[in-house]
């Protein structure tokens, strides 16, 4: 075997039960996660928005048309002009004389039958080139979830606008940045689960807990995506914090400074996981399996994520990701709340085994992990997931071995499944 496939079969073998979760997806798993929609079951327009929705986002697509009922529409309507805003907000070839004023009026095309947009750049230009259908379904749908998506488009504009020529600065513009991109993401769509009478209206009601569910994902991404960002002349960590190890954010992925990088990387880690007592109690308010499911997926996969990144090197290198098969287990053992409190106990277990006694954030470290296990004290069937037979694992084991080049084409497969949290 050459080097690849060897490294491939060494991963496999020390997960033995991941091998077992993406044959199951692959055979049939993913659908009892992410059911498929029949598109001959949708209108013209509807069945173009769900084209758009698959071609500018293949995760979030799946994750989107596995909700139940009138839902699955207003939420992939809603993530649709949230994409077209944040393309105009992506887009360098606007000048800011005209950007500004159309991210705070953008709320306002959706009532004008006529606005689209032809002069973008960016990849995702159809859904601005072809607003009127996404406008015109928008119209469409129940008057109370077009209130949800305009009030939350019209705060996200403003928001946007406001960071355009603005570093985030202080640890409170790095909430109130999170805030803009993602919490009012949390809050929109949990209005729209209270509106579709799938929630109770506290679910909706509650914007602390919506908004953390938001900030978590997002400080994930932004903590992730440190030399992506760097690479391309983006920068999202706040400097309240960075500017205590290093001159400049660059300069933290500079080989002489890679340890007061980690301490930082590991500051805005325990900084994040401030959330995860929040994301359990929403999760523990949900009652509709198909809502469940949509918003426990990115957050076990956020602490996985956060997990892997603890205390690494890498992060400064190169890209840190999730297993494809960790990631699989995690979408098909992530759908109640006892199953996410095993899964989150797992993880921050995982963090605290490494926090080093020399990390200026350990106490702190220890003390959210301390509070996120009071939470999530594994007690019920799913806090011993990961416990199988000798005879099982030594038949993951050898087909492990015998299969590893048909499981890299399954795993390639299921790519479009797996990386919900990484959009």
């Amino acid at each position: 075997m050459s080097a690849a496939p060897m490294e491939l079969l060494r991963k496999w073998l020390g997960h033995p039960e991941e091998i077992y979760n993406l044959l199951r997806f692959k055979m049939g798993g993913c659908r009892a996660v992410m059911p498929r929609i029949d598109p001959d079951s949708l209108g013209r327009g509807l069945r173009t928005c769900y084209r758009y929705l698959n071609q500018t986002s293949r995760s979030f697509a799946a994750v989107i048309q596995a909700l139940d009922g009138e839902l699955r529409h207003a939420v992939c309507i809603f993530y649709l002009v949230l994409r077209a805003l944040d393309t105009i907000e992506d887009d360098m070839s606007i000048s800011l004389d005209v950007k500004v004023p159309m991210l705070h009026e953008f709320h306002s095309y959706l009532y004008q039958p006529e606005w689209k947009y032809m002069e973008s750049k960016e990849k995702d230009r159809q859904v601005l080139e072809d607003f009127p259908t996404i406008s015109m379904e928008f119209r469409n749908l129940s008057k109370v979830y077009q209130e949800v998506i305009s009030d939350i488009c019209h705060k996200m504009g403003v928001g946007m606008a406001e960071f355009l020529e603005k570093k985030v600065d202080s640890q409170h513009e790095w909430d109130k940045y999170c805030h803009y991109v993602a919490g009012l993401v949390g809050i929109g769509l949990s209005r729209l689960f209270s509106a579709s009478e799938l929630e109770d209206p506290i679910v909706g009601q509650d914007t602390e807990l919506a908004n953390s569910m938001g900030l978590f994902l997002q400080k994930t991404n932004i903590i992730r995506d440190y030399l992506e960002d760097q690479l391309e002349g983006r920068e999202f960590w706040p400097k309240e914090v960075w500017s205590r190890y290093a001159k400049k954010l660059s300069d933290l992925a500079k080989p002489e400074n890679i340890d007061m990088a980690v301490q930082c990387l590991n500051e805005l880690i325990t900084n994040a996981l401030h959330h995860v007592p929040d994301v359990l109690t929403y999760l523990s308010r949900l009652k509709n399996q198909s809502v469940f499911n949509f918003c426990a997926i990115p957050q076990v996969m956020a602490i996985a994520t956060l997990a892997a990144c603890y205390n690494n090197k890498q992060v400064f290198r190169g890209v840190v990701k999730i297993r494809k098969g960790q990631a699989v287990t995690l979408m098909m053992d992530a759908t109640n709340i006892q199953a996410v409190k095993a899964i989150m106990y797992q993880y921050v277990e995982e963090i605290y085994q490494k926090i080093p006694s020399t990390d200026p954030s350990s106490n702190k470290t220890q003390q959210v992990i301390a509070s996120i296990r009071a939470m999530s004290l594994p007690g019920g069937p799913m806090a011993s997931r990961h416990h199988y037979s000798p005879i099982y694992l030594s038949c993951a084991m050898l087909l492990a071995a015998l299969s590893w080049q048909y499981l890299s084409t399954i795993s390639k497969a299921t790519e479009e499944y797996v990386q919900a949290g990484e959009n």
